[in-house]
């Protein structure tokens, strides 16, 4: 049975069950969702705990069937807690947990806890995950994407009987905060914790925040894609210079954005072809938040627009291997921030739209 994280609560307290299966990469909400769990069945009388972590392809099953499948000496109940973060168990590991979700249901005094990071597509449709999935309770733990995340701060600052001003300027404030902690939920949640000791319960000015939470954003090169494909200039210099602080590879930052701009052009091309945007969309692999994006900005960008860019691209991957290259800066990531402010301005939103024939 599928939950959302927001479900988990209700489904608790309709009876624990005894399998769950957590998967998703933000160690904060499985952190959360994992200690829910365990305190619901500590108070049940789950008193023994187990942990497991599966690290690496010879990994021993044997004990973690015997735990699965036995009563523990010291307690009547106990927790069976199954890590597995290359969520790869492997081929004994799919058939062990194909048995354990098997005999959960029939054995009670046995509660078992499988945390995985996210799995693709491909590994949800695999065997091992089905039994997981029909025999217990499986809970897919998204990340809070940038503009979910003022919301969860709000949410975050309620529950600890805080709250900032309503209107414009509260507005500024959570954009405000969201910007010092984007990409590092952990974080996020230790700067509202912060803010808990700091002042009393009511209502936060900006002042107060400004002046107590910490700058600890993280920034992933493919985050920045998307900043630049939704034409946001601010954020994308702000993403830009983190990831240079983090020491990220300059090959990296410019394969994701030559990657972008030589996939508009294919998609362009095979639009001029009289191939559909859905059909060109899907040949060149592009889904899910990138479609959406592709959609806006297509019509935005002409064939010579599209030349241009990917002609400086090409110079740009000069820049960044060391080569100097006539009027762009000789810093790869002068370069790289000239490159990706370049393809953001063309993509930001605008009162007209131009015609692709332009």
């Amino acid at each position: 049975m599928q939950v959302a994280l927001s479900q988990l609560q209700a489904q608790l307290k309709r009876g624990l069950r005894s399998l769950y299966t957590l998967h998703g990469d933000e160690p904060l909400l499985q952190q959360e969702a994992a200690d829910a769990i365990r305190a619901l069945a500590r108070s049940q009388g789950y008193t023994e705990r187990t942990v497991h972590t599966v690290s690496g392809a010879h990994f021993d099953w044997s004990e973690v069937l015997a735990a699965g499948g036995s009563l523990s000496l010291f307690a009547d109940k106990q927790i069976v807690e199954i890590r597995i973060p290359s969520g790869k168990p492997g081929k004994d590991g799919s058939a062990a947990l194909q048995q354990l979700a098997q005999t959960a249901q029939a054995n009670e005094s046995t509660l078992t806890l499988v945390l995985l990071p996210r799995l693709d597509k491909q590994t949800k449709t695999g065997a091992w995950f089905g039994a997981l999935e029909s025999c217990g309770v499986t809970v897919q733990l998204d990340p809070v994407e940038r503009r979910a995340l003022p919301q969860w701060i709000v949410q975050r600052l309620a529950a600890q009987g805080q709250r900032v001003a309503e209107g414009e300027e509260g507005q500024r404030t959570l954009q405000f905060f969201a910007d010092r902690v984007e990409g590092n939920l952990l974080a996020a949640h230790q700067e509202i914790q912060k803010l808990g000791l700091l002042y009393p319960a009511g209502e936060l000015g900006f002042d107060q925040i400004e002046a107590a939470v910490l700058n600890v954003a993280r920034y992933d090169v493919f985050k920045l894609s998307e900043a630049v494909l939704a034409g946001q200039a601010a954020r994308v210099q702000r993403m830009l210079d983190g990831l240079r602080a983090e020491g990220e590879a300059e090959v990296l930052v410019h394969y994701a954005l030559a990657e972008d701009i030589r996939a508009l052009k294919r998609v362009k091309d095979a639009m001029a072809a009289g191939r559909p945007l859905p059909m060109a969309l899907r040949e060149q692999r592009v889904w899910g938040v990138k479609e959406k994006l592709f959609e806006r900005v297509l019509p935005l960008l002409s064939p010579a627009d599209l030349a241009q860019l990917l002609q400086a691209a090409h110079q740009v991957d000069g820049i960044v291997k060391g080569l100097r290259v006539a009027d762009w800066p000789a810093d790869g990531w002068q370069a790289l921030q000239r490159l990706a402010l370049q393809l953001c301005a063309l993509c930001a939103p605008r009162a007209g739209v131009r015609k692709s024939s332009e």
